[in-house]
Parts: C-alpha cells; structure tokens; sequence
C-alpha cells in the first residue's frame, strides 16, 4: 500500500485551480492518437513538407511536448496503458493483438471510462481498438475481408466502460479507402463508404450533434487507424502534394497526414458549434514510432500500388517503431484546453521539454474530473496537472518501458537512459539532454549512476513481471528471453 501511495502523491491539484476551470463547467476530454506517426511528422514538429495546420494550431493554441512518449513500442500496448494508467507488461497487454489471440486487456483492470462514466461522465470511442479479441478471415479471391469484433470469453467495449463506440478490432481493411470492418455499437457496418479519418470525424460529428447529452460532460477516444497500413489517401490530399513531391510512395505517407489532420480540424470545428471546445481538454500523440526503415524497403501487400508508404520520420531519433531507442518510443504530443490554461494563467504555444508518457493520461483526466485513482491499483504514470498549471513535475517513478526487441527493458529520469536486453544482462546509459539522438554510450563515464539506475531498472522491471499476467510464457522465444525472477 506504502508503495501506491508514493505513485500517486503528485496527484492532487490545488482546490483553487479545480474551481476557477470545473465548478461551473466540468471539463470534457478527448484523447487523439494517431497509429505510427513518428516524432517528426508535424510541421510543427519540424517537418519541412507535411501540410497540417489544424494539428499545428492545437500546438499553438495550447502546449506541444517535446519529450512526449508512447509507453510501448507498439500498438496494442500503448493503448492499454493509456486508459489504465499501467504499463503494458503490467496490464497483461504485452505485444501487438493477433486475430484470435488469448491476450487482451483484462476484465479486472480498471479502466478511465470506467470511472469517468460512473462519476457521470458519457463516454464514447471512435477508430481503432485493438485491445480485445479479434478474428479476421482473408478472402482473396472476392477480394475482401471477413473480421469479428469481440468475444463471448473476453470483456465488450461496454465492459470496459464505453458508452457508445465505432470500432475496428486492428487495422482498416481492406485499406483506408472503404473499409469493411468497423463496428458500431457492437454491429458490423460492412462496407463503409469514405477515407477511415473522415468516417470517423463524420461519426463523431453525429454523436455529438444527435447522441450526447447536452449540458453533460464528456470523455472520448479518438484513435485514428492512419498512417499505418495498408495506407490510401483521398485524392483531395494527394493534390494538395502534387507539384512539390514525385515520389508517389511519399506523396501518399504526407497525404495520409494531412488525411488525419482534416479530421482532427472537422472535430474541433464541431466542437465550437457545440460551444464546448474551450472547456474540452484534447491529449494528441502516437502509439509509437513509425513503421519501416523510412525507405520504403517494406512492402504492403494491401496497398493499391503494391509499394510501401511506410514513410514516417523519427526526426532524427535513433530506432523506429519496436525499437525501445527515442526513435520507437518518443511521439509527438500536443494538449489543446482553453479555458483551463487560461484559468492557469498559462499562455498558449508554450514547448514543454519535461517528459510525459502515455500513462499519465489517465492519472491527468481522473484529477481533473475530481476523482481519486483507484485504490490498491500501482500505477506506473503521473498526473501532469502541474504542467499544465505551469508549473513543474516531480515524478515518484521514472518513465518505464519493456518492449519485445533485442534493446528491451528502460527508464527514464530526469535527462538520463538506461536501456537494457531482456535478459537485464548488457546495458547502455544516455544523455537525452546533450544526446537526443543516443550516439554515445556514457556508462564508462559515469559509473557511480549507471550501477545506481541500473538497481533501479532491473527492481522495476522485477516487479512489473510479477504482478502482470505471463501470457507471454505461451511463446517459446519469448519464454526463453524474458527473466522469470
């Protein structure tokens, strides 16, 4: 309990700033997250090409972070901690959902919707899932893809505290023109007419005009199936390139983009006809690096040409998606609130180097709602509250990931790195201040704090393996990599 206790202490925010933004008004939430979007594809995380303004002005009318980070390398379990607040080896979510899988989130996990939902919050999900049972069937040659979501043995959407959801349990198939595999509400909707990002802000534009109850507060997931593949642009976007790349697997990566960042523009705008916007907290970042090599050495079957658009960029980080390097697991991250940082007196375009990780929003949203965490839960991140007061955040737990990949198990404190194999056997120390993109290894150097964070990583990751499920066991290679003590 002790040990609870101390996760949590930086939880509570001063009685003055909850009533100066929620007594009157209590604050709605929406947290965006894109699928393998990389650290540097946003204009205004300093791409030179890629066109999004909307997302661009959720940066300059609130906070970007700039040492934002995905808690895992990968989809599924980034997800998982953010509406838990735990770390995916913890929470049972250790790897990317397969079709059929025995791994999902578990019914026992506490989840934010749950607990916003019971403190009369109305909660909703749009675009891809992927924390539950899946299964999908390929038939190639009709030409399309059979998929249910949801499994009489594992927990609904509305288990896990969802109000109403249009759903996909993976990616859009058969790509992100005309998918056939969202779900709404629990029904299949078979083929859908649109570009995946459009239909959901269009469903999102529906609940709030025709679904949500006015004058009531409101938490929502908006994750959005783009950029990762198979990738297909509207040709709307792909004009808005044509003169400035010939590249036309490049061409389609920027376009899918700007794809999302029209809907993340449509959201905001149907959030101020609403009148809600100023009083809506929106969290925006990635579930983790980008996928390929950047080169386009990856085919995707899927896609209309036949080639890789997997062309995301890191930013100059070392490592991509998978990989527990920057360049896996540093994402972008932006939080657009009006009135709540008006009322903080913060002023809006600040950059923010402190880091924060995908678990914190859940510690975040509760406090601001006004709601303790749950006890006997450990979890893993903190609310940023502070941050957003302007002030600054003291951590009782560095930043922590364990990933499937040869560089496996880190934590983060302060400026300092220390990653290690899975085995807790070799180990690399960096200083992310002087060294973002960890060209040097400093153990050598500073012997005296890689002994003492080297402790400190091999406890957490100690006990993160003994509290969470080991469905992981059922996988040879991983049974034989991962320490059973």
């Amino acid at each position: 309990m002790k040990k609870i206790i101390i996760c949590v202490a930086v939880f509570f925010v001063s009685s003055s700033f909850l009533l100066a933004v929620g007594e009157a008004k209590r604050t709605n939430f929406i947290q965006i997250l894109t699928d393998d979007q990389g650290w540097g594809d946003l204009k205004s995380f300093g791409h030179d090409r890629i066109l999004s303004p909307n997302i661009d002005r959720l940066a300059k009318e609130g906070l970007k972070f700039t040492s934002c980070y995905s808690s895992d390398a990968v989809c599924s379990p980034s997800r998982s901690s953010i509406i838990t607040g735990r770390t995916p080896f913890r929470n049972g979510v250790y790897r990317w959902i397969r079709p059929s899988s025995i791994v999902h989130l578990p019914a026992k996990e506490v989840t934010l919707p749950q607990l916003l939902r019971k403190a009369g919050y109305q909660t909703s999900h749009f675009g891809k899932w992927h924390l539950s049972w899946y299964a999908e069937k390929r038939e190639k040659s009709k030409g399309y893809y059979d998929f249910v979501l949801g499994s009489p043995d594992q927990p609904s959407m509305g288990d896990y505290g969802y109000d109403y959801w249009l759903a996909t349990g993976n990616v859009a198939r058969p790509n992100h023109k005309t998918p056939v595999n969202f779900f709404l509400n629990g029904k299949p909707l078979g083929e859908t007419k649109g570009f995946s990002a459009q239909i959901v802000a269009k469903q999102i534009e529906h609940w709030m005009n025709h679904v949500r109850k006015p004058g009531e507060p409101f938490f929502m997931t908006v994750w959005f199936h783009e950029p990762h593949g198979p990738i297909n642009s509207d040709p709307i976007f792909l004009a808005r390139y044509s003169d400035k790349i010939k590249d036309p697997a490049l061409k389609q990566y920027f376009a899918n983009i700007t794809q999302i960042d029209e809907a993340v523009g449509a959201i905001v705008d149907c959030l101020k006809k609403n009148n809600v916007y100023d009083d809506t907290l929106i969290w925006y970042t990635s579930d983790n690096g980008p996928e390929g090599d950047g080169y386009g050495s990856y085919n995707t079957k899927d896609s209309p040409s036949g080639n890789s658009r997997y062309r995301g960029t890191t930013g100059g980080l070392r490592g991509r998606k998978r990989h527990t390097y920057e360049g896996g697991v540093r994402v972008p991250g932006i939080i657009s609130w009006p009135a709540g940082l008006k009322a903080a007196g913060v002023l809006p375009g600040n950059v923010v180097a402190t880091p924060i990780i995908g678990s914190d929003v859940f510690p975040t949203m509760l406090e601001l709602a006004g709601l303790e965490p749950p006890k006997d839960v450990v979890l893993d991140g903190a609310s940023i509250v502070p941050l957003l007061q302007g002030g600054t955040l003291e951590r009782a737990r560095p930043l922590y990931w364990r990933n499937l990949s040869p560089l496996a198990i880190a934590i983060r404190r302060g400026d300092w790195k220390i990653a290690g194999n899975s085995q807790r056997t070799k180990f690399e120390l960096y200083n992310l201040h002087d060294d973002p993109r960890e060209t040097t290894n400093l153990a050598p150097y500073h012997p005296e704090l890689f002994e003492k964070m080297k402790k400190e990583l091999i406890a957490y990751d100690k006990e993160v393996l003994a509290e969470g499920p080991d469905w992981w066991k059922s996988e040879e290679d991983l049974k034989k990599n991962i320490p059973v003590k």
